[in-house]
């Protein structure tokens, strides 16, 4: 166990520090304010040397409402960490130890250690004995496909919502282990993250057309409104594919270039079914209510007044845009299930001998969890693929020696839906239209980012909504 020397002092406290430090974080989401922090939970792990002291915090950011829970996990240092001085929050006055260093547990290989151990393990952490806020302690839990200790361990760097580190092990008998990738959700909401239970499920599928699920670490923390206490995942460890290029890149250079693509876009149709099928018959399927279709029709809706409000001109489009949100309550729907949720060519790895891999099953990482959790439309993954073929050629013609791909996003889109057909099979008329309504859908959405980020791009996404609000527009 750890020592705790309660009554000491600390300044600056961990809460002013990481206050100061947080707005800095890609992960932040309240750009713009000041954090108001307060502990709802936290635990400890233990350093086998007993010179570390390695804490995560569980701290709700009361700036914003509702609040918002972040996980931070620090480490405690007598002495610099070499190498490690940009992930350093300050140093602190311990009336006890002395200065103390303190750093992002992510970038320290002690909390890495001892993250994967209790993560393989299944073991279970040191209780923080804090006087505010939930002391509950972390569990492991292990899928059993690997085993091991990490040898040495670096953050991924470009990472909007969350940490992910990779972790080169040692196998038990000596020798290099498999490599690991372990994922810190750093934004917590109460309930299971759809990225470990979907890939998870996929695993104990036996699939590999996703990286293999290792194990995740699980806790629980105060509500931060009150109420029953909150539980949920903190951490995600998976098969890690070194050297290997996203799908995304791998269209951007055939685009570019005018290569055929269409063999590999059917390919991806065909994985893409046979994740779908692998999930339904894991996590089962669920009969459609009148609630769920007025769902997407609400849904599709508020994604069209955000882009009008955006975008003005999309005005005159309402009421062509009405008819394909009405045509969904029309038609017959399959049943629900769970999906990947925000799927497109960068969320897919090109393994050679392995074939097209898809990985972050997490859904829209700022929607609500609740939302990313229900059994959805199959259709929506696959309009989304759709949209990315229809991007990739977008980003082309944008480019500086500018490339019109339209003939080849046309190709690709085709086969995609090729391929998906040839194991899922073929789409009646029923099925297309709620293709078009979840393209339309998903367009409306991009309309959205890019007028707030990247307004250049906005003729990608606006020449898809005049496309298919269209009589003769099609998936």
């Amino acid at each position: 166990m750890a020592i705790v020397h309660k009554g000491a002092s600390i300044v600056p406290t961990k809460t002013e520090m990481v206050t100061e430090w947080m707005p800095r974080q890609r992960w932040y989401h309240g750009k713009g304010h000041v954090p108001v922090l307060r502990r709802v939970g936290g635990f400890r792990f233990e350093d086998p040397e007993g010179e570390v002291g390695c804490e995560t915090l569980l701290l709700a950011d009361e700036a914003v409402s509702p609040a918002v829970v972040y996980q931070v996990p620090l480490t405690y240092r007598a002495a610099p960490l070499e190498g490690a001085e940009h992930a350093l929050l300050g140093t602190m006055e311990h009336s006890v130890l002395g200065t103390r260093w303190v750093y992002d547990g992510p970038h320290d290989p002690v909390y890495v250690d001892q993250l994967v151990a209790t993560i393989l393990g299944a073991g279970v952490s040191d209780e923080a004995q804090a006087s505010v806020g939930s002391n509950a302690l972390a569990t492991g839990s292990s899928t059993g496909h690997a085993d091991g200790s990490v040898s040495s361990s670096s953050v991924l760097s470009g990472e909007q919502s969350n940490t992910s580190i990779i972790c080169r092990t040692t196998a038990p008998e000596g020798g290099p282990g498999e490599p690991l990738i372990v994922k810190v959700f750093r934004t917590l909401q109460d309930g299971d993250n759809p990225d470990v239970v979907v890939q998870s499920a996929l695993t104990a599928e036996g699939s590999d057309r996703v990286p293999m699920a290792i194990g995740h670490l699980s806790g629980a923390w105060d509500a931060p409104e009150g109420g029953p206490p909150m539980h949920g995942h903190l951490a995600f460890a998976q098969e890690f594919i070194p050297g290997v290029e996203d799908a995304w890149r791998v269209a951007l250079v055939a685009a570019a270039s005018g290569t055929d693509f269409t063999s590999r876009a059917r390919d991806l149709g065909v994985v893409t079914a046979q994740i779908h099928g692998a999930l339904a018959h894991s996590l089962g399927t669920h009969e459609v209510t009148p609630e769920a279709r007025e769902a997407v029709v609400t849904s599709m809706r508020q994604r069209y007044a955000a882009a009008v409000a955006l975008v003005p001109d999309l005005a005159s489009r309402s009421a062509a845009v009405e008819r394909v949100v009405a045509s969904v309550r029309d038609v017959h729907w399959p049943p629900l299930q769970r999906i990947h949720g925000d799927y497109h060519l960068g969320q897919v790895l090109d393994v050679p001998e392995r074939g097209w891999v898809a990985l972050d099953f997490e859904g829209e990482p700022l929607r609500p969890l609740a939302e990313r959790v229900r059994p959805d439309l199959t259709a929506r993954d696959v309009a989304g693929m759709l949209r990315s073929f229809d991007y990739a050629a977008g980003s082309v013609a944008l480019a500086e020696v500018p490339v019109d791909a339209t003939a080849w996003a046309a190709s690709c889109r085709a086969a995609f839906l090729d391929g998906y057909a040839s194991v899922a099979g073929t789409p009646d008329a029923d099925a297309q239209v709620l293709t078009r309504a979840l393209e339309l859908d998903k367009a409306l959405y991009e309309v959205v980012y890019e007028a707030r980020n990247r307004p250049t791009w906005l003729p990608i996404p606006l020449g898809a909504v005049e496309r298919l609000t269209t009589p003769e527009g099609t998936p």
